[in-house]
């Protein structure tokens, strides 16, 4: 195994300083998927696993003041997000009353107000966008980024019924393993050191096993010779050349596609089609007299018509204990993404200044004077892969390329899902697929 930085864990990045502060700069927390939870129970982790509290509410901010996100139908109904009209007109696409798709393949934006009606894609819908993929619901594919919603309507008949249905089929398919924790409903998790506790544990445990990963070897060119894969590797040492049966690239897009270029030319060129903004975590710190609110929830999104420029922040003390040292509240700001490609000009001063301007828009009491504590800023250049129109094509010329060349693998984020558990999934059933191809 190789890994181009000097460390494990890929965009996994997670950091603590003296004064207390523990933060994430990459992933920062996860839907607690048996998968996952398998595997860190696998591998030591199983008294290290936190859990954020599921009733811990969300917001909007809409119209200068957060929001909560109803979690039940009374909710929903006294909810100040949407307009009656507005209500309405979800409840009955949930329903099922909505007309048929006009297109093959839909957007993000198209499917859901197809379906929920025009308020709640700029109110609900696509600030949730904003938070995972930094995207643009008009871009977005909805069968490729919202893959099990998108199931819904069609196995189903309707988004409500679907989700009531599919839950009976989870349950009866749920498998009792008493050595995995059982996270109560709505409930994020995370490690008592930060998510990269999980790829370093991972590695110690391969470590144990013989296997160590090599780190800072940077895959420069693969070729095949026979039945034989020639990786030829940047070490600190010289060049490495390894020589293999299976290859498996979990390497993101444009990198894979750079990998592929003269031996599948077909299959780079539609990886290579596979777009990333540019997006910014930026973690800030105040002393908690500052907020104009309580700051007991999981954060707050922003639709982007509300004159905000930060997509999205995590109140990431609030989420997990010993985060920040006491009487301060940790945030995790995103800011940037596919509607903002002015942000990759601005310098981390700028940002930081931006993100602080907002915050005191949306969070931060109207007479705060105090500057944030900079913990850190972190610039994603090419950061979270989207799910556009034409990806599921895309992929499946990349799989029908793969096809003809045994023994190649690619396991990544821009497949099946960006988020941490998904990856797990989509690991573990390609090294089904590798096992049963070495057998």
């Amino acid at each position: 195994m190789a890994e181009a930085q000097d460390r494990v864990g890929g965009a996994i990045t997670s950091n603590r300083n003296d004064e207390g502060y523990l933060w994430e700069e990459g992933p920062n927390s996860f839907q607690p998927a048996p998968e996952l939870l398998r595997l860190a129970v696998q591998v030591g982790l199983k008294d290290e696993i936190l859990f954020a509290d599921g009733k811990l509410p969300r917001f909007v901010f809409l119209k200068g003041k957060l929001n909560a996100l109803p979690m039940s139908p009374p909710k929903a109904i006294a909810s100040q997000l949407l307009t009656w009209g507005g209500k309405i007109r979800l409840a009955l696409g949930a329903l099922g009353f909505a007309r048929p798709a006009m297109a093959a393949e839909e957007s993000v934006d198209q499917f859901f107000s197809r379906l929920l009606g025009k308020q709640a894609v700029e109110r609900l819908v696509a600030p949730f966008i904003s938070g995972v993929y930094a995207g643009d619901p008009k871009r977005l594919s909805a069968k490729a980024a919202f893959a099990k919603i998108s199931r819904l309507e069609t196995n189903y008949g309707g988004l409500l019924a679907g989700a009531i249905l599919s839950m009976k089929d989870r349950k009866a398919q749920k498998l009792n393993d008493p050595n995995i924790p059982k996270p109560k409903s709505g409930e994020l998790g995370s490690f008592r050191q930060g998510i990269k506790m999980l790829p370093e544990a991972i590695a110690a445990k391969l470590r144990a096993q013989g296997t160590a990963v090599k780190q800072e070897w940077t895959l420069r060119s693969l070729e095949k010779q026979g039945e034989i894969y020639i990786s030829k590797f940047d070490t600190p040492t010289g060049e490495q050349v390894v020589r293999s049966r299976s290859v498996v690239l979990s390497t993101p897009a444009y990198v894979s596609a750079k990998l592929l270029q003269d031996y599948l030319p077909v299959a780079s060129q539609a990886l290579s089609e596979i777009f990333y903004p540019t997006v910014a975590c930026v973690v800030l710190a105040y002393p908690k007299s500052e907020f104009a609110y309580d700051m007991k929830g999981f954060g707050n999104l922003i639709p982007r018509t509300q004159g905000v420029r930060t997509l999205g922040t995590i109140w990431s003390s609030s989420l997990f204990a010993g985060r920040a040292p006491a009487g301060w509240q940790l945030l995790l700001n995103f800011i940037g993404g596919t509607l903002d490609p002015a942000l990759a000009k601005l310098s981390e001063s700028e940002i930081i200044q931006a993100v602080h301007a907002d915050l005191k828009k949306t969070i931060l009491r109207p007479d705060s004077k105090i500057e944030p504590k900079a913990i850190a800023v972190h610039v994603w250049d090419k950061a979270i892969p989207q799910y556009e129109i034409g990806h599921l094509d895309r992929l499946a010329t990349v799989e029908a390329q793969l096809q003809k060349s045994q023994g190649l693998y690619i396991s990544a984020n821009f497949i099946g899902g960006v988020a941490l558990g998904d990856c797990i999934k989509r690991g573990l059933q390609e090294a089904d697929k590798i096992d049963e191809f070495l057998k």
